[in-house]
């Protein structure tokens, strides 16, 4: 089913339906492969009326983006993708920010950029002693920037130095949860990055909460706490997922009042995702995100980056 052309957005999701929205996506300001402003073309030609750039606890990508955004005619929502922790796992929050970033976001994402430096420091003394010789040096060529590293600069490096095939192998073996180069105790927990979001005139919502192997009891009681703390909305879409996993998370939302976010998480092209490119949203009666006050002039904003609120 090809992407809807409407640029006004739809206020409740009545059939079950692909949107031309995507609001989580990353750059080269984080681990992406496209620049910021060759994401948001990538995002027209793909017939994209509204975007959000979320590279991961930054949002350097996001003044080059909105240029793009203006001449191509696609409604930018600033942001980033926080990471955290719940109950010793690793969760990411979206955080969209339609008056950009502000308040304690600011200090916030500093403080994050330093547990990302000191986070790779320790992924890549424990990859030395796995095997990987110089691995913060490699990472850093895999990179091509200054920016703080993240695992897949070190699962490309892995995959450079011959020791694993692919990328998936790399996370299988080195980088996925529990293995020896997963670092999380530097991460904030759950509560405070949502605080920080919310504070700042943010929305913040969790992202791919199926992709954790949780049961839908823990996944319930995950999205309780977030919710607690002030989190506004649920990613009930993330990419590519089984319908009836997400009927049924739609029904988790619904119970806990949330709204209903969507992403395709894209990173690079030729893999599994593309912006847009996502399962249908089900009908459910969870509200869409661009429902919430802070993000309801949304539906029918112009090309360029929003940078507005009411409520």
């Amino acid at each position: 089913m090809p992407l809807l052309p409407a640029i006004s957005l739809p206020y409740a999701f009545d059939v079950d339906q692909r949107y031309p929205v995507d609001l989580h996506m990353h750059s080269t300001a984080s681990d992406g492969a496209l620049t910021p402003s060759q994401l948001v073309t990538l995002c027209a030609e793909r017939g994209l009326t509204h975007m959000a750039l979320t590279d991961h606890d930054t949002m350097d990508g996001v003044e080059e983006a909105g240029i793009a955004a203006r001449q191509m005619g696609i409604c930018l929502i600033p942001g980033c993708e926080l990471s955290t922790r719940w109950q010793g796992i690793n969760i990411h929050v979206v955080a969209l920010m339609p008056g950009g970033l502000q308040g304690p976001l600011v200090a916030g994402l500093e403080q994050q950029r330093t547990a990302r430096i000191k986070r790779a420091e320790v992924i890549a003394e424990r990859l030395e002693k796995a095997g990987l010789s110089n691995a913060l040096e490699k990472a850093r060529e895999q990179a091509g920037s200054d920016r703080p590293l993240g695992r897949p600069d070190f699962a490309r490096a892995l995959v450079a130095d011959g020791l694993v095939a692919d990328w998936a192998g790399a996370f299988k073996r080195y980088l996925g949860s529990g293995k020896k180069g997963d670092v999380k105790a530097l991460w904030p927990e759950i509560s405070e990055a949502v605080a920080w979001v919310v504070a700042s005139g943010g929305v913040a919502v969790l992202a791919h909460p199926l992709r954790h192997g949780l049961t839908r009891r823990k996944r319930g009681l995950l999205m309780d706490t977030f919710r607690a703390a002030g989190g506004q909305g649920v990613e009930l879409v993330s990419g590519q997922q089984n319908p009836d996993s997400t009927r049924d998370l739609a029904r988790q939302l619904v119970e806990r009042e949330l709204y209903a976010s969507m992403g395709s998480d894209f990173h690079f092209p030729g893999s599994h995702a593309a912006p847009g490119s996502m399962s249908l949203i089900p009908r459910t009666a969870a509200p869409p995100i661009w429902q919430h006050p802070r993000l309801a002039h949304l539906r029918n904003a112009p090309g360029g980056v929003l940078t507005s609120y009411s409520g």
